[in-house]
């Protein structure tokens, strides 16, 4: 499958004026970029084949086919990387704005789930996908709600690392101060991927569609690290990729307590200075000080 991107850059240096007590100076500050995503989608026939616009989403721009598969994964449009023939920018030389809009075409003998999209949906990197539906929706749609799944424990030590070694792999965040980020963790507490966005769902969205490139799905012995509040969108994106344990800095929704009790995942919030708080402790978990 072919998934070649435009490089884009995530980071703008911008001249301003900085203003410190009694004294202003000028400074060259680092903003992070937030441009639109159109994501597109083409099925059927080869000489019948259907082209639609699925989501504009405000991101920073850098692995958008990523963001592309994931979104469509924890939308439920698709349940697999065998699904997708090609993701890129389009290539027509009369395209306008091109590294803004990327194609996903899928295979012919694959039609898409298209009843949660015939909406039009608008995504803002504030608020996520609005509009969702009830939980019962998401776990019809859920690929792995019924994954099998063993006991595991989690060590205080472990869970205290997690937030100082998500914000050291930050390049960004430490630039502009201003994008959120997603880890995956193993039990271990070692990174093993990072991705990081303006908007938090398309961090997440990214993070999920490398693991959906990459074979790793479902990521059911991993833990999901958020680099701000947990939101319902963020819970119900990690249940959708079998995330059975989220971790965040800050503080979860009630909706998104709701979320993981439902999914029977492992909820913390409050994550940092050697303390966390339990909202939600999974059947199959036992957290203990060591």
């Amino acid at each position: 499958m072919k998934t070649n991107t435009l490089e884009n850059k995530s980071v703008q240096k911008i001249d301003i004026v900085k203003v410190k007590e009694n004294s202003s100076f000028p400074y060259t500050d680092d903003l992070s970029v937030e441009e639109p995503l159109e994501i597109q989608i083409s099925y059927g026939q080869k000489d019948q084949r259907i082209s639609k616009n699925i989501s504009v989403t405000m991101r920073t721009p850098g692995n958008d086919a990523e963001l592309a598969a994931g979104f469509l994964f924890t939308e439920g449009i698709i349940s697999g990387y065998h699904q997708i023939q090609n993701i890129d920018h389009p290539q027509a030389e009369c395209s306008r704005n091109r590294e803004n809009i990327i194609e996903v075409e899928l295979t012919e003998d694959f039609t898409p789930h298209l009843k949660n999209v015939d909406r039009n949906f608008y995504t803002t990197s504030s608020c996520g996908v609005c509009g969702k539906g009830s939980i019962e929706s998401i776990k019809t749609v859920s690929t792995f709600k019924d994954i099998k799944r063993e006991d595991q424990i989690l060590l205080f030590d472990v869970l205290y690392r997690l937030s100082n070694n998500l914000q050291s792999f930050q390049n960004n965040f430490s630039a502009t101060g201003g994008i959120h980020a997603s880890g995956i963790f193993d039990f271990e507490g070692q990174l093993l991927a990072l991705r990081e966005d303006v908007g938090r769902h398309n961090a997440l969205d990214k993070l999920i569609g490398h693991a959906l490139f990459t074979g790793q799905l479902p990521l059911k012995d991993k833990i999901l690290v958020l680099s701000g509040r947990a939101s319902f969108e963020l819970i119900q994106k990690a249940a959708m990729a079998g995330i059975t344990v989220v971790a965040a800095i800050g503080a979860p929704s009630s909706l998104a307590v709701e979320v993981a009790k439902e999914f029977d995942m492992t909820l913390l919030g409050f994550l940092r200075d050697n303390r966390f708080n339990i909202y939600n402790e999974s059947s199959f978990h036992k957290i203990i000080e060591k």
